[in-house]
């Protein structure tokens, strides 16, 4: 257990710990406003994956058939590209669905924290899902770093001004171990769903149908 999540538990001086941490949340310069916009900042970047997912599955759909046609015609240099092409789709694909899904988590997640009020349980490992996002998607998604670096920088005010407000320190540091776990499940789902979608380039074989991976299934 965190030292805040003692210190949110404790008698009398939790309740006033619960009680200042609520007056952060409604009082003069108010904290809910700075999460809500987090949290859009957050959907919109998960719009953004979206597009850029939509992409590469176009880009992938057109390789694919390339590939399935240089084995067809036994052209083994042409396979050999194009399968090394459709490789790069896929460790891009996988990376930005990781991504995705570890933003999405963060962004509900800071929509229930101004009911819970459990601020470091929420915001702490947000702050460490939204570092390393920013890190693995520089190759794949480059624009979106600087929009996820304004929100965790946003984010780590918000876990500041908490920490003045209540006397209570948070530790900023490397991802927690529950900001691992998020992007563990991340990682498992984005593992699943590139392999349902990847295809298989099938054996040269003439009279084989040639079938994009949106075609399948």
């Amino acid at each position: 257990m965190s030292n805040f999540e003692k210190t949110w538990k404790k008698g009398e001086e939790g309740e006033s710990f619960a009680k200042r941490t609520r007056e952060a949340v409604r009082g003069p310069q108010p904290i809910k406003p700075q999460i809500e916009k987090a949290s859009a900042q957050l959907q919109s970047e998960v719009n953004r994956l979206d597009a850029a997912l939509a992409r590469l599955n176009q880009r992938e759909s057109v390789i694919f058939r390339k590939t399935v046609h240089s084995v067809q015609v036994h052209d083994q240099e042409s396979s050999k590209a194009y399968s090394n092409e459709l490789s790069e789709v896929k460790k891009m694909k996988k990376i930005v669905t990781q991504s995705r899904v570890a933003l999405e988590q963060i962004s509900i997640r800071l929509q229930t924290v101004t009911e819970l009020g459990d601020f470091a349980a929420t915001i702490a490992p947000a702050i460490g899902v939204v570092r390393t996002v920013r890190r693995t998607l520089g190759e794949a998604v480059p624009d979106a770093q600087d929009t996820l670096g304004e929100i965790g920088s946003q984010l780590n005010s918000i876990m500041v001004d908490v920490g003045e407000i209540t006397g209570t320190n948070f530790s900023l540091g490397e991802p927690n171990e529950d900001a691992q776990k998020i992007l563990a499940e991340a990682s498992a789902i984005a593992e699943k769903r590139v392999n349902e979608t990847f295809p298989d380039v099938p054996a040269s074989n003439a009279d084989e149908p040639i079938f994009t991976s949106g075609e399948q299934g």
